[in-house]
This record gives structure tokens, C-alpha cells and sequence, in this order.
């Protein structure tokens, strides 16, 4: 019965946020929409952001579970912004209120697993130490990161995918340079 009630108010929590603005949501329209008491509520998750965490750690675990390859950079970051397609209406609430950083927060673990993936299965037959690795992780995963935020930012309306795609081929080749120069170490 408990995980009957948890999904009932993540999917109570969830219509509501595609309706109206996190700001605007209290536990108490959570409780009336899935018909369950306040201390239900309380006994399942200490508040809304809580709430907000979980849902979006979930769903983000999902998503990864459902990778099943990661070949190229466009590969990896059409994962991430799937994620964002599938619930924009949701994430763009919680990532206009004084929330944002649990989104912010979920998103760069994202990146960087999704760039990780990528990374390993790219460097697997090449011999860079793991320090080097490690550096083009964190700048793969930024690149990812600021280009999503950018897209919420400007309300994640332009077809962010195409975008990626001439950045991808406007720096071709530099991920094989940033190799070849481990190499030469």
C-alpha cells in the first residue's frame, strides 16, 4: 500500500505541476488530488522539494537504465535533452522557482553520466591516464550542462538538438586532438 501511495503522489504532484506553477502548489492540492490526508503525505516525504528530488532522481535513474549505447557526443546529449522533451512542463516549473537547484543539481549528475558512458566507451581502446580522462569529462559534461541551461533559459523553445548538432560539427576533430595531446604527455 505505501508504494501505492508514494506513486499516487508523485502522479497528483506531476498534474499539477502541468497545470500551474510550483509556487503554487501546496501539499494540501497534492493531498486533494490523490485523496489521501496531510500525514500521508508527511509520512512519505518531508515536503515539496523532497518530493521534487525524488521524482526527478527517478526519472533520471530511468532514463539511464533505458541507455542502452552511448556512441558519439550527439548521442549523449540527445539523452539528456530527451529527458527535458518528455517533461518540460514539469521542469521548467520546478526550474523557475527557488527550486531550481535540485533540477540544476539532477541535471549535472545527468551530464555526467551520460558523458561518462560516452567517454568510456571512446578512450576504452586508447591509453589516456585517468587524470586526463577525468579532465575531458568535466569539460564534455559542462558543455552539455551550459547548453541545456541556456535552452530553459530562453524558455526551451529553439530545436535544441539541431543546435547541438552544428556545435558537434563546428568542433569535429577535437576530441580526437585532445587525445592525440594525452598521448603525447
Amino acid at each position: 500500500m505505501s508504494k501505492i501511495t508514494e506513486n499516487a503522489i508523485k502522479n497528483s504532484f506531476k498534474k499539477l505541476l502541468d497545470k500551474k506553477p510550483l509556487n503554487q502548489i501546496t501539499v494540501k492540492d497534492i493531498t486533494d488530488e490523490c485523496g489521501i490526508t496531510r500525514n500521508s503525505f508527511y509520512y512519505h516525504y518531508q515536503d515539496i522539494p523532497t518530493l521534487i528530488e525524488t521524482i526527478v532522481k527517478e526519472e533520471i535513474d530511468q532514463l539511464a537504465a533505458e541507455q542502452v549505447t552511448i556512441d558519439s557526443l550527439e548521442d549523449c546529449f540527445a539523452t539528456i535533452v530527451e529527458y527535458c522533451i518528455h517533461d518540460k512542463k514539469m521542469l521548467l516549473h520546478i526550474y523557475n522557482s527557488v527550486n531550481r537547484n535540485i533540477f540544476e543539481n539532477s541535471l549535472m549528475k545527468q551530464c555526467e553520466y551520460a558523458v561518462r558512458r560516452y567517454v568510456d566507451s571512446v578512450l576504452n581502446i586508447q591509453n589516456v591516464d585517468d587524470e586526463d580522462k577525468e579532465i575531458i569529462i568535466r569539460y564534455l559534461k559542462c558543455l552539455a550542462f551550459g547548453t541545456v541551461i541556456d535552452w530553459f533559459e530562453n524558455g526551451m523553445n529553439e530545436n535544441i538538438i539541431e543546435h547541438f548538432h552544428r556545435l558537434c560539427e563546428l568542433k569535429s576533430g577535437q576530441t580526437a586532438e585532445m587525445l592525440e595531446r594525452c598521448k603525447r604527455k
